[in-house]
């Protein structure tokens, strides 16, 4: 799948959201990236073999005091060809796609891994 195509498949994703989430959404940034570098495979302590396929960098709402502001944005970077690996066909890259987009930004919010592996599970 070529980026442009890519790109505007994870914006959709943002723009899909319920309202009171997409509301929520101020000073951050999601940006697309083929691959994660090193260090972020390390900050987010993955072994030699995995990989990620989006990654939040930020301070969570649920972390912010009275005293959070003038910072730079937080940052979802939603990783390309790790995403197409997990596919075979558009549909399901695309369901990826949504799936991961939604999984950044719950961090945002403050859910942790953890829940989140609960609640895909529907725990």
């Amino acid at each position: 799948m070529d980026r442009e195509k890519f790109e505007w498949l994870v914006a959709k994703a943002v723009d899909s959201l319920p309202e009171e989430f997409r509301t929520k959404l101020a000073n951050i940034d999601v940006v697309v990236a083929d691959w994660p570098t090193q260090g972020q495979l390390a900050e987010a302590g993955l072994k030699r073999g995995h990989t990620l396929l989006g990654l939040y960098e930020g301070v969570p709402l649920t972390k912010r005091g009275s005293h959070y502001g003038l910072v730079p944005p937080d940052k979802i970077t939603i990783f390309q060809k790790p995403i197409e690996a997990e596919g075979r066909h558009e549909a399901e890259i695309i369901a990826e796609i949504q799936r991961v987009v939604r999984h950044e930004i719950a961090h945002h919010f403050g859910i942790g891994d953890a829940r989140l592996n609960q609640l895909e599970k529907g725990i």
